[in-house]
């Protein structure tokens, strides 16, 4: 309203009638817009003095009959007024009463602000129970984040304390809102704010108790980032969840490789979350927060510089990863299998089994401890290079040396055998693996006996397909098929029918390179025993 009349002033040769026609208007609205303003303040003022004055619900009903209250912004600022710790009772109180008088929900800010009143006079059972009604109500639809800020947005007004944020995760803790509370803690951190570790504690607990156990690390790592260092609840808390998942072992004979002693729980703790960073490819987040907790004296110096060279050859830096091992062992530090047993499985990796066998030498030349996984990196290394026979002789020798390897790897050797010494070796792998307690499964015994179907070893098929069948292993279709090859092949036709009938009752095709086979079979006994594999084709 006032641009046209400052034109006017700019330019004077404007004529100013219709501007001045204005100002009355003008002036009429800052008036009201003043009164308005005054029966609010004298409104808030009277409500402020009878809360005070701690008077009934009924007295209040009648003596603020005529004041209008339903504005949110007149709640708030009458919450305001009374957002000092004597008076945080009556905060509540009008906060109640305000909703009953005037039948509204009040909005989550409304929330916010009784919230930070409640806590900062250390009324945390009221102000909990708010938080709880609050995330019930509104989170299910719209997430914890709105909530959250407006909890920001009030702080100051309120001159809250960071506890407030605390109290929201432990209430979302409580009632198994996992990934609210997740979120609430990733919000506050970046926000500067930094929640004490019972908080951490508390949501820690809940997620080991839930089927989301892998949170708990996401979780554990955001404390130590915002420098809520963990204390011994929190490494009790994380070594039940390595229990849970299994691989508290793991972690404990890393550690021995690596230190050669044993260590506290927080050390195993510590070093599994960085080892599982490395591992996810977050390597340098990793490493920064190694630093960290080296630093604060939370891991060895030993393991520290053993999951740095890790890190290094995760990133595929392996003449760096060797520089920074060759200062770990010049500062004093003894060489580790860990480590050795690391660049094995990055040269295996890339395909190079001749640099991994120099480190495995190294090894055993050392005295190093060759464990399970150094023998696994070597045979699916050798297979990668096309040395099927040395896979399985460090097969042979892991079986020597009290491991077994896993199944995967082990089918990946019989899978590419060949030769009838081979295949026979390799089954006699299996004999001794199957009585050190190894699971195989039907794969297993699959690519074996297609490598006797290949040589014509008709007992070796049968030998093995009876023992899927004692082992309660499903045969699939490419046993039957070289099944039934081999005793064509064999001549013996009437057994080949009573498999095909096992096969079709199976609802088993045969599979498609086999027909070639079948051709060149039919076509031999029909030069040596004519008609006695037709069945057969």
């Amino acid at each position: 309203m006032l641009q046209p009349l400052l034109r006017r002033i700019i330019n004077p040769n404007i004529k100013l009638t219709h501007s001045l026609d204005n100002i009355p208007r003008f002036l009429n609205c800052i008036s009201k817009a003043a009164e308005e303003e005054e029966k609010t303040a004298a409104a808030i003022t009277a409500v402020c003095k009878s809360f005070r004055n701690n008077l009934n619900w009924q007295t209040l009903n009648r003596n603020l009959k005529e004041t209008d209250i339903r504005n949110s912004s007149i709640i708030n600022r009458v919450l305001i007024q009374l957002k000092d710790p004597p008076n945080a009772k009556k905060a509540l109180s009008f906060f109640h009463w305000s909703s009953h008088f005037t039948n509204i929900t009040h909005q989550t800010h409304t929330y916010a602000l009784v919230i930070h009143i409640l806590v900062k006079a250390k009324l945390i059972k009221d102000a909990s129970a708010l938080i709880e009604s609050v995330l019930t109500r509104s989170v299910t639809d719209n997430g914890v984040l709105p909530l959250v800020h407006s909890f920001m947005n009030s702080y100051e007004v309120t001159g809250s304390s960071p506890f407030v944020f605390d109290v929201l995760v432990q209430i979302c803790s409580k009632l198994r809102m996992i990934d609210e509370a997740i979120d609430v803690c990733v919000c506050v951190g970046e926000h500067g704010f930094r929640l004490n570790v019972i908080s951490y504690n508390t949501l820690l607990h809940v997620i080991k108790k839930s089927d989301k156990t892998e949170l708990v690390w996401r979780v554990y790592e955001h404390m130590i980032e915002n420098r809520t260092y963990p204390n011994e609840k929190s490494v009790e808390i994380m070594v039940d969840a390595l229990c849970k998942e299994g691989k508290l072992k793991k972690f404990v004979d890393m550690i021995d490789r690596i230190d050669r002693k044993r260590c506290s729980p927080k050390v195993i703790v510590n070093t599994c979350l960085v080892f599982r960073m490395i591992d996810e490819g977050r390597i340098k987040d990793g490493l920064v927060l190694l630093k960290r907790m080296l630093i604060k004296n939370m891991i060895l110096d030993t393991v520290s510089c053993s999951l740095i060279v890790f890190g290094k050859i995760k990133l595929g830096e392996l003449e760096t990863a060797w520089k920074v091992y060759d200062e770990m062992v010049m500062r004093g530090f003894k060489a580790n299998s860990f480590v050795h047993t690391s660049f094995i499985g990055a040269y295996c990796e890339a395909g190079k089994a001749e640099n991994a066998g120099e480190v495995f030498n190294d090894m055993e030349r050392d005295g190093l401890q060759v464990y399970d996984e150094t023998y696994t990196h070597m045979i699916v290394g050798c297979l990668k290079a096309g040395k099927v026979e040395e896979s399985l002789t460090f097969c042979e020798r892991m079986l020597q040396n009290g491991f077994i390897p896993s199944c995967l790897a082990f089918n990946e050797v019989v899978e590419r055998l060949n030769g009838h010494e081979s295949v026979r070796r390799a089954d006699d792998v299996l004999t001794l693996l199957l009585d050190k307690g190894f699971m195989p499964d039907a794969n297993t015994y699959s690519y074996i006996i297609a490598g006797y179907g290949r040589e014509g070893d008709v007992e070796g098929v049968l030998k093995l397909y009876y023992e899927m069948e004692y082992r309660k292993l499903s045969p699939g279709a490419s046993v039957f098929t070289w099944l039934i090859v081999s005793l064509c092949r064999a001549g013996r036709s009437e057994e080949s029918k009573k498999y095909m009938r096992i096969m079709k009752a199976r609802s088993l095709v045969l599979l498609d390179y086999t027909y070639d086979a079948f051709i060149f079979s039919h076509r031999m006994d029909k030069n040596t025993k004519p008609n006695q594999c037709q069945s057969c084709s």
